[in-house]
């Protein structure tokens, strides 16, 4: 598929060498480029807004109009501000970015290059139906990283199968922060209004009060698709007429009582019942399950109302 307004095959950014055109959204273009200084693959994400701005025959970007030209600077800002507070973000499962600058009259931010596939690749590819071992490896090291994120007061308010990489061996990575927002406690989302329906929590489309809470909503969102293949209802529709049938009930042959609950505890539409933290998500993810025999899921199943994290004192 051609990205409308992308770099040339070969163009030559600062030392970085475009070699194809991986992608493209609403707000950006991504390449594989090779750094010239070492031949090292690198992942170039450019501040491109498809609404606001265009290519030039030159190579470079401007805006479409004086009405967008606001918007369009207001953006590239904030684009560069994220790239520079990410640039200080280390951690194993958070991709890595090593490079920001401006060039074109545009921003970009240069980010390591790794091998593996994204987990809508595999959910497609089983059907949903993720082994609940599967779901226990992936996860906590995603909320490890996603904690670290959380430390630096960014939110990445899109996270989804497709922004969650596997690498050889299984070791998850936290991709695509271009939706990402800084200073989020207590604020509103006034960023890029980037969502991704079904995994968005009801505050990213009303433009409600976000925090880490936003962010482990779309986590459980993610751990529901890993079970059935697909996204729970969109919240916006949800706030219409909720058609959510909880994890408890639905998979409950398949998984864990524990690891149903941290499901529908994420997915609570009062983002002041879900976990606040990433901590508290881990936290109970990392108690250990008490064993109960099939013949007692019935009686289980009864219990479970009193049982659920949003519900304890």
């Amino acid at each position: 598929m051609k990205i409308t307004n992308a770099l040339p095959q070969g163009y030559l950014l600062h030392q970085y060498r475009i070699a194809r055109t991986l992608g493209g959204g609403g707000f950006s273009i991504v390449y594989l480029a090779h750094d010239t200084r070492n031949a090292n693959p690198v992942v170039i994400k450019e501040y491109l807004p498809g609404k606001q701005a265009t290519r030039r025959a030159d190579e470079s970007v401007e805006s479409l109009s004086a009405e967008t030209a606001t918007t369009f600077n207001t953006g590239m800002k904030r684009f560069l501000d994220e790239a520079n507070a990410l640039a200080k973000v280390h951690h194993p499962n958070i991709v890595r970015v090593i490079d920001f600058f401006r060039e074109n009259n545009t921003v970009y931010m240069v980010m390591n290059y790794e091998e593996g596939k994204d987990l809508r690749w595999y959910i497609k590819r089983h059907h949903g139906r993720m082994s609940e071992k599967f779901i226990r490896t992936v996860f906590p090291q995603l909320l490890q990283g996603l904690r670290e994120l959380h430390k630096h007061r960014l939110l990445h308010l899109d996270i989804k199968p497709a922004n969650v990489y596997l690498r050889p061996g299984g070791s998850p990575l936290l991709l695509d922060f271009g939706a990402a927002q800084s200073a989020f406690v207590g604020e509103r989302h006034s960023g890029p209004h980037t969502l991704t329906r079904g995994f968005a929590p009801i505050e990213q489309h009303t433009r409600g009060h976000i925090g880490p809470w936003t962010d482990l909503y779309a986590i459980g969102a993610t751990m529901w698709a890993c079970m059935c293949g697909k996204a729970p209802p969109p919240a916006n529709k949800r706030a219409e007429k909720d058609s959510y049938k909880p994890a408890v009930r639905q998979f409950a042959r398949h998984y864990s009582p524990q690891l149903l609950e941290a499901v529908d505890w994420c997915l609570q539409m009062d983002q002041m019942s879900r976990p606040q933290k990433v901590d508290d998500l881990l936290d109970f993810l990392n108690k250990a399950p008490a064993a109960a025999p099939a013949t007692e899921m019935d009686s289980l199943m009864a219990r479970w109302g009193l049982r659920l994290p949003w519900n304890r004192k």
